[in-house]
């Protein structure tokens, strides 16, 4: 069947995709780099989606939508970055005996909180609700009951993160993802959803980095460098 065709060609090509940033970073950390790995994702999310344009594009219509579930979609995002942020970065200091903060690698990019801003908050939430709650739950669909699509997409989506504690909370994540895809048909509450998440996980690394620790060499410019991106 077509759609299992499409299924295992995302799969496989987002797995290796996933696999080969993996290594590159790990390698070395550039803007270069980063912006061609995440031109590769978009370009071969928007690819994969030229085979369902219409299931796709139905996806960003307008519905009506109650307003609890919108609230929900705005504090829900709130509660799992806070508690997503303080509780891997526990699990970190005890398993590795250190924390991680994006800024680590973006303090080398000039305009560095808006590059972060550019990738973990505009190119995430629309290009990997896209490509996930978008073209493979459309297809998924046709080859499985709704339970199996959201937690089969749910799954996907933790493992293409190639990080191993991260799906402790990734593949729940995207398990809310996929009901609110499912349950209205849009894919607006997911992106809302992910966006104030991974805004608020980028803030709070932001503060903990420059509020925390002594970058002395960097204080006046990383602070011109944040207001002249907001």
């Amino acid at each position: 069947m077509r759609s299992v065709q499409l299924v295992i060609a995302f799969y496989i090509t987002f797995l290796v995709y996933a696999m080969v940033s993996y290594f590159i970073y790990e390698e070395s950390v550039t803007l270069l780099k980063e912006l061609l790995l995440e031109g590769v994702f978009v370009l071969l999310t928007v690819g994969f989606c030229f085979f369902d344009l219409k299931g796709v594009f139905s996806l960003y219509r307008i519905h009506t939508i109650h307003w609890r579930n919108l609230l929900f979609s705005i504090l829900f995002p709130v509660f799992t970055a806070v508690a997503v942020y303080y509780g891997m970065d526990w699990l970190d200091n005890l398993l590795f005996d250190e924390g991680y903060n994006i800024f680590y690698d973006y303090i080398q990019y000039d305009h560095s909180f808006l590059w972060a801003f550019i990738f973990i908050c505009i190119v995430a939430p629309v290009f990997e609700e896209l490509a996930f709650r978008g073209f493979l739950f459309n297809q998924l669909k046709h080859v499985a009951n709704t339970n199996v699509t959201i937690i089969a997409t749910a799954f996907i989506f933790a493992l293409v993160h190639f990080s191993l504690l991260s799906i402790l909370w990734i593949f729940p994540f995207g398990l809310v993802l996929g009901y609110l895809r499912h349950r209205y048909n849009t894919l607006w509450l997911g992106m809302i959803v992910h966006f104030i998440h991974n805004l608020i996980v980028l803030l709070l690394d932001y503060y903990a980095f420059f509020g925390f620790w002594e970058v002395e060499d960097y204080s006046i410019s990383v602070s011109l460098d944040f207001i002249y991106s907001l």
